[in-house]
């Protein structure tokens, strides 16, 4: 199918941008990278009637970073952020995270922002983004800049808190500090590159005896939006992490999530499989860390 017709304006500024969406509507949608609304308008699921291109506009491709965060712009292209080496050394987590993100050719033209706003519960950068409590920068005319953290912007499947005349403008990612922080990010598809049936993401922090000293983990793909388990994460304080600590953390999230059953895979299936790439992340970000001196 082609998609139905529609306007396209390359808008100058953020300001004019955000004008266009509170003069048009919901009529009105906003383009970067397209990765996800040009196949939805291809097949006509997204019938904009105005198309309004923000991929130029320098206001969404800042980057600015202090000790405690890296800030990057909405419009920041997801092969930029993974081959940045800033933020593979102090946000490896998003940085692992993008390696599974699509294929090179979706990330050379994908959004950081348009992942996070499309919020499918199977994609990763929001995964990434709620077990690193990342900050998201909303800009509207009607509200003006609001920084929501990350438990606040998911909504549900594929729905966010940006109003239809807000744009997601940057997000923040929290920089955690000191020695020996392990990361892992685990998920299973049909193919490489395909959407995952679950997912798992994992941070943690040991001291120099190994046991774990801060944690938070979450899963995707397992209900409508990314799931993350502080209460389970902070069980890990004070242990050092084995097969069996990181099984008993892992069952005990699995149970807590909701998944579809699709032609993918049924909701026991992926329950079980969110369990087994938990633990396994656990395990992987215990060993990352280990073997830091």
């Amino acid at each position: 199918m082609k998609a139905a017709p529609f306007d396209y304006v390359r808008p100058d500024s953020l300001d004019h941008a955000l004008s266009l969406l509170e003069s048009h509507g919901p009529a009105c949608k906003l383009i970067a990278g397209g990765m996800s609304l040009v196949p939805m308008m291809a097949m006509r699921i997204a019938r904009p009637s105005i198309l309004v291109d923000i991929n130029r506009l320098p206001e969404l491709k800042i980057r600015d970073q202090t000790d405690d965060f890296i800030r990057l712009g909405a419009a920041t292209r997801q092969r930029e952020a993974e081959n940045d080496p800033d933020l593979r050394e102090r946000v490896p987590l998003m940085a692992k995270a993008l390696r599974w993100v699509g294929h090179l050719q979706t990330r050379n033209r994908g959004t950081v922002g348009g992942s996070l706003v499309h919020a499918d519960p199977s994609a990763e950068l929001p995964l990434a983004a709620l077990v690193l409590g990342a900050t998201m920068e909303i800009a509207g005319h009607r509200l003006g800049r609001r920084r929501l953290p990350a438990p606040e912007f998911f909504v549900d499947i594929m729905t966010t808190a940006v109003a239809e005349t807000e744009c997601l403008a940057a997000v923040e990612w929290p920089v955690w500090h000191g020695p020996r922080i392990g990361t892992a990010f685990e998920e299973l598809s049909t193919r490489p590159g395909d959407f995952a049936m679950a997912s798992a993401a994992v941070q943690l922090q040991l001291d120099s005896a190994g046991q774990c000293t801060r944690a938070a983990f979450g899963v995707g793909g397992v209900a409508g939006t990314p799931l993350e388990f502080p209460d389970l994460a902070r069980q890990l304080i004070g242990y050092r992490i084995d097969e069996h600590v990181a099984r008993e953390v892992a069952q005990s999230a699995a149970a807590r999530t909701a998944p579809s059953t699709d032609v993918h895979a049924d909701a026991r299936y992926r329950r079980h499989l969110s369990s087994v790439l938990l633990e396994r992340a656990i395990l992987g970000a215990a060993a990352a860390a280990a073997s830091q001196s």
